[in-house]
C-alpha cells in the first residue's frame, strides 16, 4: 500500500475508538495503535493505577510525550484518549500528522455504554450520568473543531461506522 496519512480517532470514552480502529486497521492493512494501551505498556500500570498513584496531570503529561513521538509514524490508525483534545498542543500534533475522525456519541449513549464500567478513573463518582454529560458538553466543541470527519456512533454497528469512515476518506478497503 502506498504511503497513507494516519487516521486518528477521537471522541468520548465508550465512543468506539478502539473497536472501530481495530476494524479499520484490518480493512486498510494499517497498524493499529491505542494510545492508552501504549501508556499502560510504558508505565507497566493500568490507566486507573496511573491516575491513582500520580494523578491526572502526570497522565496528561505522559500522554503528550507519547503523542509527540508516536505521531511521527505513518500508515497508522490511532485511538486517542477521550481527553486528548483538551491539550491544544496534542490536538495540533494529531491534526498535523493525521486525518482526524471524531466518533460522536450522545451523552445518553455514553451513559448506557459506560454504566457498568469501573476502570475509568474520571468516572469513579456518585453521579456518573451527570459527570458524563458535563464532560461531553465541555469537550464537544473541541472534538468538532479538531475533526476532519465527524461520524455519529450512536446506535450503530461498528462495521457500519467503519464503512462510513472509509467512504468519507475516499479510500478503498
Amino acid at each position: 500500500m502506498k504511503s497513507f496519512k494516519n487516521i486518528a480517532l477521537i471522541g468520548f470514552m465508550g465512543s468506539g475508538k478502539s473497536t472501530v480502529g481495530e476494524i479499520i486497521s484490518k480493512k486498510l492493512n494499517l497498524l493499529f495503535i491505542d494510545i492508552d494501551n501504549v501508556i499502560e505498556l510504558i508505565e507497566e500500570k493500568s490507566i486507573d493505577s496511573i491516575f491513582k498513584l500520580h494523578g491526572e496531570k502526570y497522565f496528561r503529561e505522559l500522554e503528550s510525550k507519547i503523542i509527540d513521538k508516536i505521531f511521527l509514524n505513518k500508515n497508522c490508525i490511532f485511538a486517542c484518549g477521550g481527553g486528548v483534545v483538551k491539550n491544544s498542543r496534542n490536538a495540533d500534533t494529531i491534526r498535523k500528522n493525521s486525518t482526524v475522525v471524531y466518533l460522536h456519541v450522545s451523552p445518553e449513549e455514553a451513559c448506557r455504554r459506560l454504566e457498568n464500567v469501573s476502570n475509568r478513573p474520571l468516572l469513579k463518582v456518585k453521579d456518573k450520568q451527570k459527570v458524563i454529560k458535563s464532560m461531553i458538553n465541555e469537550r464537544e466543541m473541541l472534538y468538532r473543531k479538531n475533526a476532519d470527519i465527524i461520524v455519529s456512533n450512536t446506535d450503530k454497528n461498528p462495521e457500519i461506522i467503519v464503512y462510513e469512515i472509509i467512504n468519507k476518506l475516499g479510500v478503498s478497503a
